[in-house]
């Protein structure tokens, strides 16, 4: 069994080499045989760099052909070269330990992804702003409802899938931050089999969020009509 990490990575210069270190750790302690694909999204800072500096053939660095975080996870799937793939995010928000776990059910489960939902009883969850939080809590309770699911946090971007179950939702249109809602709602909709654990979310410690609240709310709503069109007709 194999795993690609998809990493992508904006002016990430505090955090890229940290999150990559606590990555190849846990996953070289539990010898899995996995590759680390890191995508440069037009980063002014020396998130590049530093990058540059790291000798491993297990590590791919690559440079996003467009601006915009979307954009770098489609040059991530299509490069993956292992049976599944997992998106993460560079400043460490995400817990490593999850990423283990998820690794280990799909070996062990027969099935195609597996979403983390930060929002089950058992999850941890610290530092998340207030009122992005009541924006997230609302606009996942309107998707699971318009499309019967019992998936609380879809907007998520940490998640594990076959990798050619993946390659198969393609074309994906989303350039920004609504890649990670077009990607599961896609998934979903194909009739994929997934299973819902608790994961955790730690907010950043160290430098800028890109995530736009403002910028990315009409991108949000466009890909839940285009992916109604698909699920009702």
């Amino acid at each position: 069994m194999s795993l690609s990490i998809i990493i992508p990575a904006k002016n990430e210069e505090n955090n890229i080499i940290k999150t990559y270190k606590k990555v190849v750790a846990k996953l070289d302690r539990n010898k899995i045989n996995y590759e680390i694909i890191v995508i440069d999204d037009f980063s002014n800072d020396k998130t590049y760099q530093h990058l540059k500096k790291i000798k491993k053939k297990k590590l791919k660095i690559l440079k996003n052909k467009y601006p915009g975080v979307g954009n770098a996870i489609k040059i991530g799937i299509k490069y993956s070269k292992k049976k599944y793939t997992c998106i993460f995010m560079a400043d460490a928000s995400d817990d490593i330990d999850n990423l283990l776990t998820y690794y280990k059910l799909m070996q062990s489960e027969k099935i195609d992804g597996i979403f983390g939902s930060r929002f089950l009883p058992s999850s941890n969850i610290q530092n998340y702003p207030l009122f992005k939080l009541i924006l997230n809590r609302l606009f996942n309770k309107f998707t699971q409802i318009i499309f019967f699911s019992n998936y609380n946090d879809f907007t998520n971007a940490f998640k594990i899938y076959n990798s050619k179950k993946l390659l198969k939702l393609f074309p994906l249109y989303s350039n920004k931050f609504d890649i990670f809602l077009e990607i599961p709602l896609k998934f979903y909709i194909k009739k994929n089999s997934f299973k819902i654990i608790p994961v955790n979310w730690y907010g950043r410690k160290k430098g800028i969020s890109k995530f736009v609240i403002k910028e990315l709310s009409l991108n949000y709503f466009r890909v839940l009509y285009n992916c109604l069109k698909t699920y009702y007709l």
